[in-house]
Formats: C-alpha cells, sequence, structure tokens
C-alpha cells in the first residue's frame, strides 16, 4: 500500500481535543510512516477552526474542518453528509476514529453509506506485509480472545479502544494545512433533532479517565465494604468500580459497572476485588495495564487473566494494603 490517505475523525472535548482523538491521531500517523501515506484529521463542530491546529501538533499532515451551526452537535445524517463530501476529495484507503457514542453510532453506518467495512473496537492496528491491507486486532467472546480481521472493502473503516494507543507528544513545529470545507446542510434535512443533553453526573474522576480502578465484586458482600475500596481509591488518586453482581445487590449505581454491558475501562492499575472474572466483566477491564485480584477462591478465573494474585479474604488483604500506603504516606 503506498501514497495512502489515512483520515482520523478527531472530536473536540470542552473546547479541545479528545484524548481519545489525540490516541486515534497516533495510530494514523503509526499506519502512514508503515506506508508511506499521509494523515488527513477531520473536525466537525464549534470552533473547530480554533482547535485544528492541535491535530497537525498530534501527528496530521492537513486538517479539513466545518463549524456550521447545523453540526454543532453530533447529527448522524449531517455528519455522514460531511463525509462523503470529504470521501469524494481525498478517497481515504482507512478511517479510524474513538470508540466513543460518536464512534460507535456513525462507524457502521458510514460503512453502509460508502460500501465499506467498519471493525469497532480496536486494540491494536497493522498493515499486512503481503496484502498492505489493514490488519485489525480487537476482543471477542467476551474479551477471552483477541481476533485479527482484514476486509477487502475499502474504506476500512475502525474505531480504536480508548488508551489503547499512546499519543504523541505535542510538536508545536510541524506545519500541516488547515482547510474549510464547503458545506450547504441544512437543519430541516435530517431525519432527527436534538431536543437536550443530559450530562452524567459523576462524583469526583470519571471511570474512563481513572488511572487507577479498583473494582469490587459480588465477593466484598456489601454497600457498605465499598466505603473502603473508596477510601484507598481516593488514597491512589482514582476511582471504585463494580461488576454487574454488585450493581444488581445496588450497593453501588449502574454507572459504577465495567464489563459488557457497562463501562470499559483501561487504567494503568486494575484492582479486582471479590470477583470472580466472569468474561462479561473482562470484557470491561482486559485492557487495563495490570490487574491485580484479589479473591479467597485459588479457583477463581480472574486469577487466570491478572498480572499479580493474592489469595485471601479482601478485608484484611486490603486493610493491609492501606496501612502500607499510610506507612508510605501515599496520597
Amino acid at each position: 500500500m503506498s501514497d495512502n490517505n489515512i483520515l482520523v475523525f478527531c472530536e473536540i472535548n470542552k473546547g479541545s481535543l479528545a484524548p481519545i482523538s489525540t490516541e486515534a491521531l497516533a495510530a494514523g500517523r503509526m499506519l502512514a510512516d508503515a506506508s508511506n501515506g499521509k494523515v488527513i484529521s477531520l473536525m466537525i463542530g464549534e470552533n473547530a477552526g480554533q482547535i485544528a491546529g492541535q491535530a497537525i501538533q498530534y501527528g496530521a499532515d492537513e486538517c479539513y474542518i466545518t463549524d456550521i451551526p447545523e453540526l454543532a452537535d453530533y447529527q448522524t445524517e449531517g455528519y455522514l453528509s460531511v463525509f462523503q463530501t470529504l470521501q469524494d476529495s481525498i478517497t481515504p484507503e482507512i478511517i479510524i476514529m474513538g470508540q466513543t457514542g460518536v464512534g460507535r453510532d456513525i462507524a457502521p453506518a458510514l460503512a453502509a453509506y460508502l460500501d465499506g467495512a467498519a471493525t469497532l473496537d480496536c486494540v491494536e492496528l497493522a498493515i499486512d506485509a503481503d496484502t498492505g491491507r489493514l490488519l485489525m486486532t480487537k476482543p471477542v467472546y467476551g474479551g477471552n480472545v483477541w481476533a485479527v480481521f482484514e476486509t477487502e472493502y475499502t474504506p476500512q473503516i475502525v474505531t480504536v479502544r480508548a488508551k489503547a494507543f499512546e499519543a504523541l507528544a505535542p510538536d508545536s513545529s510541524r506545519n500541516g494545512e488547515i482547510l474549510v470545507l464547503d458545506l450547504n446542510i441544512k437543519q430541516d434535512a435530517f431525519k432527527t433533532r436534538l431536543i437536550e443533553i443530559v450530562p452524567e453526573q459523576v462524583e469526583g474522576i470519571r471511570l474512563e479517565d481513572a488511572r487507577v480502578v479498583i473494582g469490587g465484586g459480588r465477593g466484598i458482600g456489601s454497600e457498605e465494604a465499598f466505603s473502603k475500596l473508596e477510601e484507598i481509591a481516593a488514597t491512589l488518586n482514582g476511582t471504585v468500580g463494580a461488576s454487574r453482581a454488585a450493581c444488581d445487590n445496588c450497593w453501588v449505581p449502574s454507572t459504577r459497572q465495567i464489563g459488557l454491558t457497562g463501562k470499559i475501562v483501561t487504567p494503568e492499575l486494575y484492582f479486582a476485588v471479590g470477583i470472580s472474572g466472569a468474561s462479561q466483566h473482562m470484557a470491561g477491564c482486559s485492557g487495563s495495564s495490570h490487574i491485580i485480584a484479589v479473591n479467597n477462591d485459588d479457583g477463581a478465573y480472574i486469577f487466570n487473566e491478572a498480572d499479580y494474585g493474592i489469595i485471601g479474604d479482601w478485608e484484611p488483604v486490603m486493610n493491609g494494603f492501606m496501612n502500607k500506603l499510610k506507612e508510605l504516606d501515599v496520597g
């Protein structure tokens, strides 16, 4: 594959380039360098023109923008029209975006719209040396196996999991062209319209953003036990999550659930406390850099997934850990 255009869709978050988009740009830069290609970024939304330079600093060669008022908020049909306009101009072989609410919605729709193929939730990307096609690695079977996919369709569209790729250090000396897309989109052409955005109410650090997550399961026994986990998490500047069983028992809110039907977390350190390690839960935390399991069942599946395992009752283990943190004056 040569002279390949790689399009990276960059989301805007609170007036800046979203962290997942800096990671997607790093993935695009890696593939472009391996294939003599070019990274082209796309930004849609309010103040896109003011943020476009960030995409260049994080690895893009060019950045296309549109900040028309009709697209100030995400709108599937409107965003598809933008992609179609850009597709006609640059015909990318590969389109990369984050595994976010927007990415999960638009990637399959875009694949159908452009007669391409979408592979979601990728954790590794590479170029096949023989075929020149994109090799896409993603978890399957509830996170128990990683499978590698290749498609014959173009464009090859992927979403990448948060923290699967490390963002490049921003380079203010990089130069790139910023171009404005000429669009004429009317709000009345949309099949749906945004009524209201209700932000999730989260105290402290969001699960998806935390570098340390302590997950509690059925094995910790009660709602009160989670207060001990919260104390330890706060000391480590982290946050607390839970298995589905703990959420079903109403020990913690469902917004704290980690797993296939909950949140996907990729912290540097994940404590699985009283969690058996069912595949549905592991699908939500298998991307963690390090997993430490605490369980009194030496046959628990979690020990097959953990980097470190402690067999024993969770309370004395975690109390001892907290005492050591205090002794080391951590926090």
